[in-house]
């Protein structure tokens, strides 16, 4: 398929691939052999978010990069509600699909508590996490989260979002540290959101930090049937969301854990930082004698 005209095809030289599932036609993309790594974005990302760390990837791994129904290239069904536990379901059955075993993992954003929710429904398939800025738990008491999600999923937001694609046009500048993100990035980002009823994915989200609370607390208790697998957390100490806490929470859930800080990267690690990032998954990867 010809890619529609933001996605500037220099920075994203890939072929899609599209499967329906759950009436939603979900794209994704499925690029290089090897061992399987399963990359899966946040809010207001998609696909596009992981170009540089395919790139760097896929010569000795099979890169698998979905985008979630309402996100990238991926459309949605009518009625679909876009919350994280749907999306957390359409992974698990695009998982089933493709037929894929011994998956590393990687999630940031959002696709912390997606991806560990599919990796507690079937945690035989997967064979390792390399975790970013993320979360996988119910915050309800914590008072910054419980402040992102009244404000950034509120009624106020929501008319911001709708008229002016808010929260992209907020969030992922102001995600990045190290650089300025371009203005071809930037329509790449605006892309997937031309209309206001489009943009009602990425105001959905900062709502479900507490409004999911139930699908949260589910993947919390997950965890500990994951915590034996091996795991590399890269993580930006520059972050306007997830800080310190948050990385410390991940190293006792998973104490065997490898880290690395990436200094100066901010929230969005895979614009800031994608050459480091391969080269600590392909050196964590070459210890364990996954590559």
């Amino acid at each position: 398929m010809k890619h529609p005209a933001w996605i500037p095809p220099r920075l994203y030289p890939f072929k899609s691939n599209f499967m329906e599932i759950d009436g939603c036609k979900v794209h994704y993309l499925d690029e290089g052999r090897g061992p399987v790594m399963l990359l899966l974005h946040g809010n207001p990302t998609w696909s596009f978010l992981y170009r540089d760390v395919i790139q760097g990837l896929r010569g000795s791994w099979r890169c698998i990069a979905p985008d979630y129904p309402g996100f990238g290239l991926s459309a949605a069904r009518e009625g679909y509600d876009f919350l994280p536990e749907s999306h957390a379901k359409i992974i698990t059955e695009l998982i089933a699909a493709l037929g894929l075993q011994e998956i590393t993992l990687m999630v940031q954003d959002w696709g912390g508590p997606i991806g560990m929710a599919a990796a507690g429904a079937d945690p035989g398939r997967f064979k390792g996490f390399v975790i970013g800025n993320t979360w996988a738990w119910g915050v309800n008491g914590n008072k910054r989260f419980e402040r992102f999600s009244h404000i950034m999923g509120g009624r106020i937001m929501g008319i911001l979002i709708a008229r002016f694609n808010a929260f992209v046009n907020l969030v992922m500048p102001r995600g990045v540290a190290r650089k300025k993100l371009t203005r071809e990035v930037m329509n790449a980002y605006r892309g997937p959101f031309p209309t206001p009823a489009s943009r009602k994915p990425t105001h959905v989200f900062p709502w479900a930090i507490l409004g999911s609370g139930k699908f949260l607390t589910g993947v919390e208790q997950g965890l500990a049937g994951l915590s034996g697998h091996p795991a590399l957390l890269v993580w930006g100490n520059k972050d306007m969301a997830f800080k310190k806490e948050e990385l410390q929470r991940w190293q006792s859930v998973f104490p065997q854990a490898e880290t690395h800080i990436l200094k100066g990267a901010g929230h969005f690690i895979q614009e800031d930082a994608p050459q480091e990032i391969v080269a600590h998954i392909q050196h964590w990867a070459q210890n364990l004698g996954r590559n």
